[in-house]
């Protein structure tokens, strides 16, 4: 509410928030943050202690309904670790929701989906900034990935037993240095060319938006140097 001037101070957002029914304030890293001011907004009379119980209430009864505040030995998922994450009843699950939150917006010839008995004798090139960089396969909020779990498209179309060549062309999604000799000798030689391209958060985040809608950097010429 202060970036949008509708409060002027910490103190003003806090009894505009809490007077409102905000209960919840996101301020990571904020030591001086707004509801930090509430105190103040109490001494001064501008909310009331009930309100303040109101407010709290919701929040300690789901987080008891949630078990913070039981015993450890209480908790059931104390006890989980990667066995459990990454055991592969998990990682076929992830796969499976991976497959179907794909949105294919054109299929010339049936290309896809590519099968294992159809490449197996093929040459296949995979480029691009997204080819094998697992860093900048997580969008914004997203957990910190552990990389030796991520299945970069090259390491996943490796999987398949075909000849896979690399070339990324440009190592980070702004793509400010391209290559294109390097993206020449992987493609030139290739049956079927897979072009992994996008933003990622090192190009847009919360708070970090672009002006148009283009590819960044050079990508785009990638794209047209890998279809020639």
């Amino acid at each position: 509410m202060l970036g949008h001037h509708y409060t002027h101070t910490f103190l003003e957002t806090a009894v505009a928030s809490v007077n409102a029914g905000c209960n919840l304030e996101l301020s990571y890293g904020m030591r001086n943050n707004v509801f930090m001011h509430i105190p103040q907004a109490l001494a001064m009379g501008n909310i009331t202690l009930q309100m303040l119980r109101d407010r709290v209430r919701p929040l300690f009864y789901t987080r008891m309904r949630l078990g913070e505040f039981d015993p450890p030995a209480m908790n059931p998922y104390s006890t989980l670790d990667l066995s459990v994450v990454q055991s592969p009843e998990h990682r076929n699950l992830s796969l499976e929701a991976a497959v179907k939150s794909f949105v294919l917006l054109k299929n010339v010839r049936g290309t896809l989906p590519l099968q294992p008995r159809d490449v197996s004798g093929l040459r296949l090139a995979v480029v691009g900034p997204f080819a094998d960089n697992p860093r900048v396969l997580s969008g914004d909020y997203a957990p910190v990935p552990e990389p030796q779990y991520i299945y970069t498209p090259r390491r996943g179309l490796e999987t398949l037993g075909a000849n896979v060549s690399f070339a990324a062309g440009c190592s980070e999604p702004q793509c400010q240095w391209y290559s294109r000799a390097e993206l020449v000798r992987a493609a030139g030689a290739a049956d079927v060319v897979v072009v992994c391209l996008g933003t990622g958060a090192d190009v847009e985040t919360e708070a970090k938006d672009r002006s148009d809608l283009s590819l960044p950097g050079h990508q785009l010429k990638l794209l047209q140097d890998a279809v020639q």
